[in-house]
């Protein structure tokens, strides 16, 4: 079965990297446990997971005020996760990749959006999904550290 990439010709997309001073374990349980995304990640205000994390698993939750509903496309354990989801007719596909890094976790993110009024506003639209994933690889850092104990 093909990956599932983010679709590279969408008005908007973004990609973001960082270097976690945690183990790739550490970082996977945190991200990878979605239920608890509210706790550490001060945009996600609601989350309700409709299954395990395993392809084909829905979740609702809110992000940046608005209310998405998603679903779980990918999941390779500690390593890739992959999900799509919808939110006033913008569909999103959105990729975290994890991988080792001496005693280190790069972690990056990317995510697309498509929709008409994606193409719309295609501007603020980048700059929205921009400040998102910064804001949110900077959560998963932040966690991850102070859970290992590290710089945070």
């Amino acid at each position: 079965m093909p990956r599932i990439e983010v679709s590279k010709n969408a008005p908007a997309i973004a990609t973001r990297e960082a270097l976690v001073d945690a183990p790739i374990d550490e970082v996977w349980a945190v991200l990878s446990e979605l239920a608890k995304w509210p706790q550490w990640n001060e945009s996600v205000t609601g989350m309700e997971v409709h299954g395990p994390l395993a392809a084909g698993t829905e979740f609702r939750w809110v992000a940046g005020g608005m209310k998405i509903r998603s679903r779980i496309e990918e999941v390779e354990a500690p390593n890739r996760i992959v999900w799509s989801g919808t939110t006033m007719a913008i569909r999103a596909v959105h990729i975290w990749e994890l991988a080792p890094a001496d005693s280190m976790t790069r972690v990056r993110t990317e995510e697309s959006f498509q929709g008409l009024i994606v193409r719309l506003f295609a501007r603020r639209m980048r700059r929205e999904l921009d400040r998102a994933l910064e804001q949110g690889i900077g959560a998963l850092k932040n966690e991850a550290e102070m859970r290992h104990g590290g710089a945070g």
